[in-house]
């Protein structure tokens, strides 16, 4: 506690300093320290009662995954999607939908696919490539 907020400080002249002529700040109130005081120690049969699990480890923490090692991947069916809501540039006559640059690592075959384009990606399921060239685009894979 801080000094300026103890009774102590002020009060100065009085013989109880405001705890009463009985007592005189003795017996009860935060008997054997404050907060988590004595848990290991003289409070062990309280501890053991009322909060059995405040000491060790328990269950299973999962390490947490890095960011490299996270893949975003996106499926053929929304490829459809990102060609309406995206302008696209033209190569070899196909629109040209670069999922490299919009954080997507992986392509997969997933739905079916409208339109054709020209698709970069750092990795695409051979299921994901057939449906792409049978729409009559095509997979450029790029790392």
């Amino acid at each position: 506690m801080a000094t300026r907020k103890r009774k102590s400080r002020k009060k100065r002249g009085t013989r109880t300093v405001g705890y009463g002529r009985i007592g005189q700040h003795r017996k009860h109130g935060d008997i054997g320290g404050h907060g988590n005081a004595g848990l290991h120690k003289y409070k062990w049969s309280w501890t053991v009662k009322y909060v059995p699990k405040h000491f060790g480890r328990y269950g299973f923490k999962p390490p947490v995954p890095s960011t490299s090692k996270a893949d975003t991947w996106i499926n053929v069916s929304d490829l459809d999607a990102i060609s309406e809501r995206t302008e696209l540039k033209e190569k070899d006559g196909l629109r040209v939908i670069d999922l490299s640059k919009l954080g997507v690592k992986k392509l997969l075959g997933s739905g079916n696919i409208k339109g054709s384009y020209y698709v970069i990606v750092g990795r695409a399921t051979e299921r994901a490539i057939d449906k792409v060239e049978k729409a009559g685009g095509k997979v450029e894979l790029a790392k």
